[in-house]
């Protein structure tokens, strides 16, 4: 018997300052091999100062993983926009995937931060969610 799925997008502050490429090299790095052997899977966004991600995986490997981002110095002010039972993954072939270089998603996540003030409370976790599928979908086809 499989585990029940579970998606959970979140946002957060970050406090990269310095060496941003390494920093987020490290964390892809550091997520991705973490994340295969939690069979956790999903995408991140980051724009300087945010950070949007999803992660899909069974609730248990999904907690985990979240209180790992959230004692991350890198992280503060994480804010769980939605977390939710799911039916299937949307990015079931990333352990964690990368689009914050892109220039469509980073005017799309500046619209959402900007539209929103950067409130946390005021930003929709299934936009966020519906802009990372998009983007993704678009680099494939690239």
């Amino acid at each position: 018997m499989t585990a029940a799925l579970y998606r959970l997008v979140y946002m957060s502050r970050n406090d990269i300052t310095d060496e941003i490429d390494t920093q987020i090299d490290d964390i892809l790095e550091t997520s991705r091999e973490n994340n295969r052997l939690a069979e956790v899977t999903g995408a991140l966004m980051f724009n300087t100062g945010c950070f949007a991600q999803v992660l899909e995986g069974p609730h248990n490997a999904i907690q985990t993983t979240f209180e790992r981002i959230q004692c991350d110095e890198r992280h503060s002010d994480v804010t769980v926009l939605l977390f939710e039972p799911s039916d299937k993954r949307a990015f079931s072939n990333w352990a964690m995937a990368y689009i914050g270089t892109q220039t469509a998603c980073i005017e799309r996540f500046g619209n959402i931060g900007t539209d929103s003030g950067f409130e946390f409370s005021a930003i929709d976790g299934e936009r966020i969610y519906e802009v990372l599928r998009e983007n993704l979908r678009e680099a494939e086809s690239v």
